[in-house]
């Protein structure tokens, strides 16, 4: 992982936010601070960041604001979330609404630097996709994120949603369970963990691929998704 890579902290607690900005220098990181929510935001928005370190309970906005806003502008850029809140509740939120990891505070300067390495080693492995897929209704442009419905509506694809397009399609008529998602498009370790966010993710991916989406994305009872024979995978 690069040595310049950027990661913005966003926490109010000054203690706190400094020994974060220390740990991530002394791993290499360039670090940048917010300690207010909007700011926050403003700044994960306009600034070029490789990473978002967030706090959950913050002034001016919170956590959970903060990641939805980020994941409809710049659905591409990880967020760890980082917070004493560490019920299973605020954990399996976050999950859902698009975190890339969850750091329950406290926690090790070493633990929090191994959390982010893995976060932006599993970004920047993600080879640059190609081709798309079309299916009666529309069709998924890979290189350019999006959906392209015929009516000419045109919606971004966050980076968990190309990914699961691009894990299906690959599935050669295969169903792929919630925990397999999990594992290969989250990197998380299913077992033990109990969350939807698999299928609210597929449920935003079916609304954003349009009226015909239901069918396009099958649910396989008992096993779980996957693509319907009328899709094709193009390029």
């Amino acid at each position: 992982m690069s040595a310049r890579a950027t990661v913005l902290v966003v926490e109010d607690d000054a203690a706190i936010r400094r020994g974060l900005s220390d740990a991530l220098k002394f791993g290499g990181y360039e670090v940048r601070e917010c300690a207010d929510g909007r700011e926050g935001l403003q700044t994960a928005l306009a600034a070029d960041v490789d990473l978002v370190l967030l706090d959950v309970v913050l002034p001016g906005a919170d956590g959970f604001e903060i990641l939805a806003a980020l994941r409809r502008t710049k659905p591409s850029v990880p967020v760890i979330m980082v917070t004493a809140r560490g019920g299973e509740s605020d954990r399996v939120r976050g999950l859902e609404d698009g975190a890339d990891d969850y750091v329950v505070k406290p926690f090790s300067a070493r633990e929090l630097l191994a959390r982010v390495e893995a976060v932006l080693r599993r970004s920047a492995s993600r080879p640059e996709a190609t081709g798309g897929l079309s299916w009666p209704g529309g069709s998924a442009d890979f290189a350019r994120r999006e959906v392209r419905l015929d009516d000419g509506t045109v919606r971004q694809l966050s980076d968990k949603e190309q990914a699961i397009l691009l894990y299906l399609s690959g599935a050669a008529e295969r169903a792929i369970t919630r925990e397999e998602l999990l594992e290969r498009v989250w990197g998380l370790d299913p077992r033990g963990l109990e969350t939807r966010t698999v299928d609210m993710h597929v449920a935003r991916l079916r609304e954003k691929m349009g009226g015909g989406a239901a069918g396009a994305i099958a649910t396989v009872r008992g096993r779980g998704y996957m693509l319907a024979p009328e899709v094709r995978r193009r390029g």
